[in-house]
C-alpha cells in the first residue's frame, strides 16, 4: 500500500475473491470484491473475456472492485515491464525501491477472478433479494484539512493547531444488498461502504474487511460470504485529524472500522424487505 519496497513477513487473515453472480432469466451480472490494493485493468479485461467464453456474462456486467487494502498482496504500484525501456536510474527506483507487483500473483489473481465467477454462477438458486442501505458515522474521516494559511493538507498531524477543520466530507453510508434462499436461509451479501483499508492489523491481511465479514458472519451465525464493494474513499481513512486521542493498535482499529461496519450491515439485513423480482441491468461508462 505504500511507495517504497516492503515485505509481508507474517501472516493475519486470508486474501480473498468474493463474487455474486445475479441471474433473472434475460441477464447475468458478476459483482466481484477483491483483497487488494487496487486492480490493473489489463487483469480485469483478461479476467471478462474468459468469463464471457466460460459463463456467458457479457464483460460490461462484471464489476471488479478492489478493496484497497494496504495489506493485501503485489498488485502494484509498478506494473511488470513497465519501466523496461527507462533509463537505468529510472529503471532501479521503480524495480528495486518501490512497490511492485508481481507477474505470477497477477495471474493467481486473474485465474481466482474467473474460478470465483465461474463457481458462484454453477451455483446459483432461486433466491429472495432484499436492498437498503445504513449510516455509520463513526469510523470514517476525511483526511484532508484546511489550514490557517489558506491550504488543505493530507494528515497535518492530529491536534496541529493551525488546522481550521475538514476540506471535505465523508460518505457514511452502507449500502447492502442480502440474498437468501426460499426456505430464508442467507446465502450472501453485498456491501459498500467508503473508507480506506489501512488499518494494517499485521502481516498478510483483508484488513478491516476481514472484520466486517467475522461480524456478520458471526452475528447471524452463517457461512455466507460477504463481497466488499469500496466506496470513494480517496481522502477518506479511519484517521481523525481533529482527534490526537483516538489512536488504537492495529488489530483493534481494524476491530472496530469492521466491528461498526459489519454491524450496522447486520442491522439492515434484519430489517430489509425481501422479494423475488429483481430486474437486471449493466451499464459502463
Amino acid at each position: 500500500g505504500g511507495y517504497g519496497k516492503s515485505y509481508h513477513r507474517t501472516f493475519h487473515d486470508n486474501c480473498k475473491v468474493r463474487v455474486a453472480v445475479f441471474d433473472d432469466g434475460k441477464k447475468k451480472v458478476a459483482l466481484v470484491g477483491l483483497d487488494a490494493l487496487f486492480v490493473p485493468r489489463a487483469v480485469v479485461l483478461a479476467a471478462r473475456e474468459r468469463i464471457h467464453k466460460d459463463c456467458g456474462i457479457a464483460p460490461d456486467a462484471v464489476l471488479v472492485g478492489a478493496s484497497h487494502s494496504h495489506s493485501s498482496g503485489p498488485t502494484g504500484m509498478i506494473q511488470p515491464g513497465e519501466f523496461d525501456g527507462a533509463p537505468e536510474l529510472i529503471r532501479r527506483l521503480a524495480y528495486d525501491e518501490s512497490s511492485t507487483a508481481d507477474a505470477g500473483y497477477l495471474l493467481r489473481l486473474q485465474n481466482e477472478i474467473v474460478t470465483g465467477v465461474k463457481a458462484a454462477d454453477s451455483a446459483k438458486a432461486p433466491a429472495q433479494l432484499g436492498f437498503g442501505y445504513g449510516h455509520e458515522d463513526k469510523v470514517a474521516f476525511n483526511r484532508r484539512m484546511r489550514m490557517k494559511n489558506g491550504q488543505s493538507w493530507s494528515h497535518p498531524g492530529a491536534g496541529n493547531p493551525d488546522i481550521v477543520g475538514y476540506a471535505g466530507p465523508i460518505d457514511p453510508q452502507v449500502g447492502v444488498i442480502g440474498a437468501w434462499d426460499l426456505n430464508g436461509k442467507l446465502i450472501g451479501t453485498v456491501v459498500n461502504f467508503a473508507c480506506h483499508a489501512t488499518t494494517n492489523p499485521g502481516g498478510i491481511s483483508a484488513n478491516w474487511i476481514h472484520y466486517l465479514e467475522k461480524t456478520i458472519q458471526g452475528a447471524l451465525d452463517t457461512k455466507a460470504p460477504v463481497v466488499f464493494l469500496q466506496g470513494a474513499c480517496g481522502d477518506i481513512t479511519q484517521v481523525d485529524n481533529l482527534n490526537p486521542y483516538r489512536r488504537p493498535g492495529p488489530e483493534e482499529w481494524a476491530q472496530l472500522v469492521g466491528g461498526r461496519v459489519g454491524a450496522e450491515t447486520v442491522k439492515v439485513l434484519l430489517s430489509m424487505a425481501r422479494g423475488t423480482e429483481a430486474p437486471l441491468d449493466a451499464r459502463q461508462t
